[in-house]
């Protein structure tokens, strides 16, 4: 697994910015995104990457995360009802859907800035927008805020925890370090959001 992980900050930058948008594609997915370890990714990239690969990570991200988004949206849009009653419908839960469409409903489109940051609902909310019928426009918009932040946030923790491995005694793995430092205030940051999301929702 480690090895694999090295090898993605290790790619050429082409490579390297289709294989973190497939990543962060599959990441948007209902279903798949709890699979995917797409924060996993970034960090790794960042560990054992270039400098260089700063920018070509951040656009990947975004890149990535905005197409799968937007192909949640059109699907929830066309095939909402019928997705709800189908068995990848009954595999989400009736639950999940109905809190993500509750979120949407008080909070609207500004909570497509904060979705980046809730797992499983960072998935689950494009398609529920789609099938609210929001506007692709205000969807997007702020879907690109959201997928900015969150993108900046884990290059900015990787980063900062790729040169606390330097400073470490010894001779630590900066992948390691990177991931482990970098997912512990990563966790911090989410807990963040999902505070914020329940004070602006409740």
């Amino acid at each position: 697994m480690t090895q694999w992980l090295a090898q993605i900050g290790e790619l050429p930058i082409l490579l390297l910015m289709g294989a973190l948008g497939l990543v962060m594609l599959f990441d948007a997915v209902p279903l798949l995104g709890v699979l995917i370890p797409g924060d996993v990714a970034i960090l790794a990239a960042v560990g054992v990457g270039r400098p260089s690969t700063g920018l070509a990570t951040f656009t990947a991200v975004l890149i990535g995360c905005l197409a799968g988004w937007s192909l949640s949206f059109l699907v929830g849009r066309r095939y909402s009802d019928r997705l709800r009653d189908s068995r990848v419908g009954g595999w989400i839960g009736e639950a999940r859907w109905t809190a993500a469409e509750g979120i949407l409903r008080r909070g609207g489109g500004r909570m497509m800035v904060v979705a980046p940051f809730l797992p499983v609902f960072n998935a689950l909310l494009p398609l529920a927008a789609g099938g609210l019928r929001m506007s692709y426009r205000r969807f997007l918009g702020c879907a690109t805020i959201g997928a900015a932040a969150w993108a900046g946030l884990y290059l900015a923790l990787g980063t900062a925890s790729r040169s606390v491995a330097g400073l470490l005694p010894g001779d630590p793995s900066p992948l390691l370090v990177t991931m482990g430092v970098g997912l512990v205030l990563a966790s911090v940051a989410l807990l963040g959001a999902r505070r914020r999301l329940f004070s602006v929702v409740g």
